[in-house]
């Protein structure tokens, strides 16, 4: 028997022989001719993605520096507003105290009064009980009553008619 394994070639890559070559050089060719199109593109629509990309990220940026910076201003401007409330509270607080202040004295004085007021309304109805006990003393003793004397009505009466 004849052996025909012996005839074909161990290396499937030699039977190739030049179409390996062939195969890379047209895939080359390929590339080069998609990578000049694209520049060509490019060029033509005058639109690079990595400069559109560039400006997008250059814009993001300058936004965002733009809302830190108001962010900033705002919570500088928070911080004035609280520290003028605070201020304020401060003020009315103080006020506070001080109308305490007064109206305790004024509680005081009131109480004072009202304690004097008291004392003198005793002393008052002290006095009208001694006055009342010294009427009812006397209306018990008989009073002497003094008479006019006549001589100064009838001294009134003739002085009257020599005027007239």
């Amino acid at each position: 028997m004849i052996d025909l394994a012996e005839d074909k070639p161990a290396n499937p890559l030699l039977r190739l022989g030049a179409q390996p070559i062939a195969l890379t050089a047209a895939a080359l060719l390929l590339l080069i001719i998609g990578v000049t199109s694209i520049a060509i593109w490019r060029i033509y629509t005058g639109h690079a993605p990595e400069t559109d990309r560039v400006v997008m990220s250059r814009q993001l940026q300058a936004r965002t520096a733009q809302a830190s910076e108001q962010l900033v201003e705002k919570t500088k401007g928070l911080e004035a507003t609280q520290q003028e409330s605070i201020d304020q509270l401060q003020v009315v607080q103080d006020q506070l105290q001080t109308v305490k202040r007064l109206l305790a004295a004024q509680q005081a004085d009131a109480k004072r009064l009202s304690e004097q007021v008291a004392s003198l309304t005793e002393s008052v109805d002290g006095l009208r009980q001694s006055f009342a006990s010294a009427r009812t003393t006397e209306a018990d003793t008989p009073t002497v009553t003094r008479r006019k004397p006549v001589r100064r009505a009838h001294a009134s009466a003739r002085s009257r008619k020599s005027r007239g």
